[in-house]
């Protein structure tokens, strides 16, 4: 299911479908009257595993998962799992999403869901164009083609309406996953994500990049989120989870070269020249001026309600328009808001 979209009959039958599995399946590992067992926190991916675990791998390499009561268990995504039902049923303790606007729109289709924190603070997501043929804003997109991944298109109509640009005004065509269109001339523009360093060698230094960030869409990326019920009745073991992360990271910042070697620990299938060229970027996105405020993985209420405005413009919801309280809790955040900021 795409990262981006998700309908009511969509979720509702994949729900089903792994309702049976959560109900015999345990979440919170811990057995009565022995409390000095760490509770198993099961963390539903989005995608095939990458640098987006760096964090999360160096916390349990380095015992910082232990130290606060939990052990963590990551669970591959991939294009045919639906992350967001497995979490919403109970087949998972928590999920990780590519893109916050799946969060509010499982919740519009009746998912009870809600984000806890933000791995990356500014969306990577972008726009490659040649130096030749500049797009660097969003006005330089009119009378232009710009490729985009068909689960990606909702991204570039929310850019064009938010800076007044009429749809007619640019030709959209779909692409894959590399960026020979813009390399073929076919397509003034590709899209990606700018920690993608294996897809953008193609392009080489002849590049210029338009963020959504910098064009209005403000998105946050590497969503974390659970259940109402967990957040209820398992904050402690949210808690845990947020702080040992919240150490991984800032680990692996100060630690590159190591952390990388742990990545590759777990998932050697990775090229590790690729991964080391990533991590400097990547960090740009999870650490910055708002981490430096509020700490790792923090949120910003503006943020989710600006967001949801403009999904509810471009009519994504199939159900009723969530509010911001129904979509994110700073529960969690200010629970560990001390071990946050230490390493923002």
């Amino acid at each position: 299911m795409s990262h981006f979209m998700m309908n009511r009959r969509g979720f509702l039958s994949n729900a089903a479908a792994v309702g049976a599995i959560a109900a015999t399946h345990s979440l919170i590992n811990v057995s009565p009257g022995r409390a000095a067992e760490p509770a198993t926190i099961r963390m539903q991916l989005g995608w095939l595993p990458s640098n987006g675990l760096l964090g999360e791998l160096v916390a349990s390499k380095k015992g910082y998962y232990a130290e606060s009561g939990v052990e963590l268990e990551i669970v591959p995504g991939g294009p045919n799992v639906d992350g967001v039902a497995g979490v919403a049923v109970g087949q998972s303790t928590i999920g990780q999403i590519s893109s916050s606007p799946s969060v509010m729109l499982a919740r519009s289709a009746g998912a009870p869901i809600k984000a806890f924190a933000a791995g990356y603070q500014k969306h990577p997501f972008a726009y490659f164009s040649r130096k030749a043929n500049p797009i660097a804003k969003p006005q330089d997109m009119i009378g232009k083609t710009i490729a985009a991944i068909p689960t990606s298109v909702i991204l570039l109509r929310a850019l064009l309406a938010k800076n007044g640009i009429s749809e007619d005004q640019v030709k959209i065509v779909n692409m894959g996953s590399d960026m020979n269109q813009l390399v073929t001339g076919q397509a003034d523009a590709v899209c990606g994500w700018l920690t993608n360093v294996n897809a953008l060698k193609v392009l080489g230094d002849d590049r210029v990049d338009l963020t959504l960030w910098d064009g209005g869409i403000r998105l946050y990326a590497n969503v974390y989120y659970t259940t109402d019920d967990q957040l209820e009745n398992h904050a402690d073991h949210l808690a845990a989870f947020v702080s040992g992360a919240a150490r991984g990271w800032n680990y692996a910042r100060e630690h590159q070269e190591e952390a990388v070697d742990i990545l590759l620990e777990s998932y050697p299938n990775l090229d590790k020249a690729s991964e080391l060229e990533a991590i400097g970027p990547l960090m740009k996105f999870v650490f910055n001026e708002t981490t430096a405020k509020v700490g790792w993985g923090g949120m910003e209420r503006a943020n989710w309600e600006e967001q949801i405005k403009t999904y509810a413009d471009l009519g994504q919801f199939n159900g009723p328009v969530p509010s911001a309280d129904d979509v994110y809790t700073m529960a969690i955040l200010d629970a560990t808001a001390d071990i946050r900021k230490s390493v923002g």
